[in-house]
């Protein structure tokens, strides 16, 4: 017990004599919360984003309208080495060139849709009967074999709408961000453990009925098959890919996603019976020469320590329902305007400072992770190439419209003291909350998994998991200009202080090598 009182005592004062020792140029943040609260240009970085260059589905024309405007405008602010910069191979890109659909017998009726991604169109207008598919099981799906020539599938259903009696927009309360700020870590995983997690996430099992259904859909010539998201009503529609996009993939069958209540009303219609008829006129185009995916890339050169790097991003791609706005124009104009804020406040930062904008994360964190493998270490085998000693961190924002309000530590202990000193001059702000605690599913786990210091801010989720993340609802009108503002001046100042504090960022042990296949 005295062993271990002694070395908790130890460990508080050598974190305490960290946190004592660690220097904030307030002078230089003074400056940066000037130009960024007071000259902020975040707004217009995000129309340009969203309005202007539409959604931004990785190797899509929209994707690049933003890359490409992106690259030049941090070019005019005078970063260096602007580009778009291959990571691998990516597969085909894909727009929706139009898109049509409404009932019209028993009545007309115009239905809330869209087209899921890399999906076929309809080769012009097609009236089309709606065939209802009452199949519980893979034999009671074969009795629709041979029957589904040139109607539009629909899948019976019996969900009830659950109406929300809560506000969809919400902001953290100070009573969660003290849980969160009063988290233990958690306990290490074991090998064994660690597989068998990895296994279920990649594991999909048998087909289901609407795998198999589309796969019928696909031989027999179906016009369309229907799909609907029990979380959306209201009109939103959570809609995302419709198959595979690799460059020898076949093209998938037209699948449409429409709202809850549109088609409730079509299954209640046609279990009772009712002829039910339907107009469909889709367009997509299909883009296959260059498979490819690429970030962007842009630098703020350093002085002393500039061959040192200090990393910034967010990724650029988005679904295709809306035009990504709170996922992540959202970041990605944050970390643009935060490079704006240090080039444009004349600060010179030791270290280089790097930004990233990802294509390819909706997929799977394929642009962060092929970057990493490419400069910093393949987690597959952890050989190490000659930047990765270099990079002191990796900044992430990806969590919608909602302000800063603190920073996950992803399990590095090391760093509370220094994150905890480094939000002092923001306490005003609303951002005070350190906690040992992670958030997934976003490129900063690229870097975390070679053994990069890699960090994601924590936010307020204003309404991003109820109404705008991967849906038709996603656009410029759902971002809030005073909260992009927070987050981009707090944003630039953690990255000023990350290039120029006297030691690279604490590292957590290194990981060991995953194995091919692993992710």
């Amino acid at each position: 017990m005295q062993n271990k009182l002694q070395s908790l005592l130890i460990g508080y004062l050598l974190i305490s004599g960290v946190y004592a020792q660690e220097k904030v140029d307030i002078s230089a943040i003074d400056k940066i919360k000037k130009e960024g609260l007071q000259n902020s240009k975040v707004m217009d970085i995000a129309f340009q984003l969203t309005d202007v260059a539409g959604s931004r589905l990785t190797n899509s024309p929209g994707y690049f309208r933003a890359a490409n405007w992106a690259r030049a405008e941090m070019t005019k602010w005078g970063l260096t080495s602007a580009a778009l910069e291959p990571w691998g191979d990516f597969g085909k890109g894909w727009e929706l060139k139009k898109s049509y659909i409404a009932l019209t017998a028993p009545y007309y009726r115009p239905l809330i849709g869209y087209p899921k991604t890399w999906t076929k169109g309809t080769g012009g207008l097609k009236s089309a009967d709606v065939l209802l598919i009452k199949a519980a099981d893979s034999a009671a799906l074969e009795t629709y074999r041979g029957k589904l020539n040139g109607k539009v599938l629909l899948l019976y259903r019996t969900d009830t709408l659950k109406q929300t009696f809560i506000t969809d927009a919400t902001r953290r309360t100070d009573d969660e961000l003290e849980k969160m700020a009063s988290a233990q870590p958690p306990a290490p995983l074991d090998t064994a453990e660690l597989r068998r997690r990895r296994a279920q996430f990649g594991g999909r099992g048998g087909m289901n009925i609407a795998t198999r259904l589309r796969d019928m859909a696909a031989k027999e010539g179906a016009v369309a098959l229907l799909s609907m998201s029990p979380r959306g009503h209201d009109g939103t529609l959570f809609v995302q890919g419709g198959g595979a996009y690799g460059g020898k993939d076949p093209e998938n069958v037209l699948d449409i996603m429409i709202a809850m209540e549109d088609y409730m009303s079509l299954v209640r219609l046609a279990a009772a019976g009712q002829a039910v008829k339907l107009d469909v006129d889709v367009e997509t185009a299909f883009n296959d020469k260059d498979l490819k995916g690429y970030n962007v890339i842009a630098e703020l050169k350093g002085t002393d320590l500039a061959n040192e790097i200090v990393m910034l991003g967010g990724h650029l791609d988005s679904w295709q329902g809306a035009t990504g706005a709170t996922d992540n124009a959202a970041g990605s104009a944050v970390m643009m305007e935060a490079m704006r804020i240090l080039k444009t406040s004349g600060l010179r930062p030791r270290r280089t400072i790097r930004i990233a904008l990802w294509s390819g994360e909706e997929q799977g964190l394929l642009g962060s992770r092929g970057y990493v493998k490419a400069h910093f270490a393949d987690p597959a085998n952890m050989q190490l190439k000659d930047e990765h000693g270099k990079l002191s961190a990796y900044f992430n924002l990806d969590n919608g419209t909602g302000k800063i309000r603190g920073v996950y530590l992803q399990g590095n202990e090391q760093v509370k003291p220094i994150f905890s000193k480094w939000l002092e001059p923001f306490y005003e702000l609303g951002a005070k909350t350190v906690t040992i605690s992670n958030t997934g599913g976003t490129d900063h786990l690229a870097f975390d998994a070679v053994g990069i210091p890699g960090f994601q801010f924590i936010q307020d989720e204003i309404e991003y998991n109820t109404r705008t993340h991967h849906t038709n609802m996603d656009s410029y009108d759902h971002l809030i200009a005073a909260d992009l503002t927070q987050a981009a001046t707090i944003v630039a100042a953690f990255v000023y202080n990350a290039a120029t504090r006297d030691e690279k960022l604490p590292r957590k042990e290194l990981p060991k090598a995953r194995g091919e296949g692993q992710r």
